[in-house]
């Protein structure tokens, strides 16, 4: 039995075939996709219109060729456009946590809370579970006492009454969560995983995002730049959450009205500390009412509240926004966040 080539097939050749073309046909011939072409390739995703065999594929092909700025853009765009969420200005701080934490327990959540405490809208978004060992935000909030949206509408509710809410992407694109839980089943993170960092459902005019590699920073800031992003911050966090490492310098890239910038954060110690031998989930309520004191724990929430302030445009100066942040902190509400 002999395969003919491509043209020459006597049934019709699926649409999407055009797209795992493109970015596999050998190494002279493969190219990444153009915008469009992402948008296009995204759509049918989302719709529903691929086999689960070309989606391996298409996952797979970008996973070894990674992706483009502008295949990140097609992507996202094609994304919003399946969202039901009004976008009416009710966020101002889009954050997005999809790492976990393996090494320290996720100290800017508390970050976050100060930020919420002190007049700032944060909606952040996440999936759980698909790696092993880690801890993720939303098994987190319930050792604060707080409770996780389980819809956009409860998001809403949340966001208007506490200025915080934490929803989970299988709530408002279950899709991409499906895709996003196929990591044991390809052994790989796919482009799934930078595209919903780069989601800001809510349309947030300030975004803030971790990632873990290096090399993806400059892809987020030049994809947030196509999309037309006015604030956005990307940096590599601790255990790629959103979050700044005290012990270590912070290269932090933003991208304001089209335009990129570069920013060096010094660490806040001199050395390192010990990572701590195992994680307890109930120090992040401890931390914030002061019954636990933990300088490099502290030192975190401070100094990652300090580069969303300063993204947010509350503070002109690293200095500043560093004083800022501590202040917020030294006039929290201790009294928060006692689990029922």
């Amino acid at each position: 039995m002999t395969f003919t080539h491509h043209e020459e097939t006597p049934y019709p050749e699926h649409p999407f075939a055009e797209i795992v073309r493109i970015l596999g046909k050998g190494k002279k011939g493969s190219r990444p996709l153009t915008q469009e072409e992402a948008h296009r390739a995204m759509k049918m995703i989302l719709a529903d219109e691929v086999l689960p065999v070309q989606l391996g594929a298409f996952l797979m092909l970008m996973r070894v060729k990674e992706e483009t700025p502008d295949e990140l853009a097609g992507f996202v765009l094609a994304a919003w456009e399946s969202f039901q969420i009004d976008n009416d200005g009710l966020v101002d701080l889009d954050w997005s946590s999809y790492a976990g934490k393996r090494r320290h327990l996720p100290w800017f959540l508390l970050s976050a809370l100060l930020l919420a405490e002190n007049g700032i809208t944060v909606f952040m978004h996440g999936a759980s579970g698909h790696s092993a060992g880690r801890l993720y935000t939303e098994n987190m909030l319930g050792y604060l006492g707080l409770s996780c949206a389980n819809s956009v509408a409860e998001a809403r509710q949340q966001l208007e009454q506490r200025r915080f809410s934490y929803l989970s992407l299988e709530h408002f694109c279950p899709k991409l969560h499906e895709i996003i839980e196929l990591r044991p089943i390809l052994g790989l993170r796919s482009p799934v995983h930078t595209l919903v960092r780069l989601l800001n459902p809510f349309n947030a005019p300030y975004s803030i995002q971790g990632i873990f590699h290096p090399s993806y920073r400059p892809v987020h800031q030049l994809a947030a730049s196509l999309l037309q992003q006015p604030h956005m911050a990307v940096l590599k966090g601790e255990g790629g959450e959103t979050e700044r490492n005290p012990d270590m310098e912070c290269l932090v890239q933003s991208v304001h009205h089209g335009e990129l910038s570069d920013e060096n954060w010094p660490a806040l110690f001199p050395r390192r500390h010990v990572k701590p031998e195992g994680l307890d989930p109930e120090q992040l309520a401890q931390l914030w009412q002061g019954s636990f004191i933990d300088e490099f724990a502290t030192a975190s929430v401070i100094g990652t509240a300090a580069i969303a302030l300063k993204l947010l445009g509350k503070a002109d100066t690293q200095q500043q926004a560093h004083e800022l942040a501590m202040e917020y902190w030294k006039a929290r509400d201790r009294l928060k966040f006692n689990r029922p």
